[in-house]
């Protein structure tokens, strides 16, 4: 009885952790999208001031941009609640980062635009690069499909399960009117 009793108020603290860090994520995420559609049109402003006023360096404004905005994600700190969880597993193939996959396909068009390629060249080499990219991932791809299809079809089952019990009461209910 007295585990029971106890039981409550030590998993209270982690329940109320785990709660604010649910809303704190929620607001940070709010903050850092409100951010991020600011820097669009900031940003594309700076790129076109730039490129019409020489500053002391090509790009210097927006490249403050940038800077701002690389220094406001570290304040918003969106992830900052996995820092008291122990880490993932989880890990990052650098050929796979936006930035990878977009110097990949960078190097494609100016390997055929220096071959002297035209852009239906430029367009048949990435479209290779991004089918081999399809290629490389599909493994991993199919493995989050069906453990996607996987969630859906136990939702459908949790979901017509539901519905069946709500359909019985339903008819139980207009049994005992009749009966009444």
């Amino acid at each position: 009885m007295s585990s029971l009793s106890s039981s409550p108020s030590e998993g209270s603290g982690e329940r109320w952790r785990f709660l604010r860090d649910v809303i704190v994520f929620q607001l940070k995420l709010l903050l850092d999208n409100l951010r991020d559609f600011a820097l669009v049109p900031i940003s594309l402003v700076a790129a076109l001031i730039d490129l019409v006023y020489k500053g002391e360096c090509e790009g210097a404004l927006f490249y403050k941009v940038l800077r701002w905005g690389a220094h406001s994600e570290e304040v918003i700190d969106v992830y900052s609640a996995i820092e008291h969880r122990p880490p993932g597993t989880f890990k990052v193939n650098p050929a796979y980062t936006v930035d990878s996959v977009i110097a990949r396909l960078e190097g494609v068009v100016v390997r055929e635009y220096e071959k002297g390629g035209t852009a239906a060249s430029i367009k048949a080499a990435l479209d290779r690069a991004i089918d081999q990219l399809h290629c490389e991932t599909k493994e991993k791809g199919d493995r989050v499909r069906d453990v996607v299809a996987g969630a859906a079809d136990k939702l459908r089952v949790k979901i017509g399960t539901l519905q069946t019990e709500q359909e019985q009461k339903v008819d139980e209910a207009i049994e005992k009117e009749h009966e009444g």
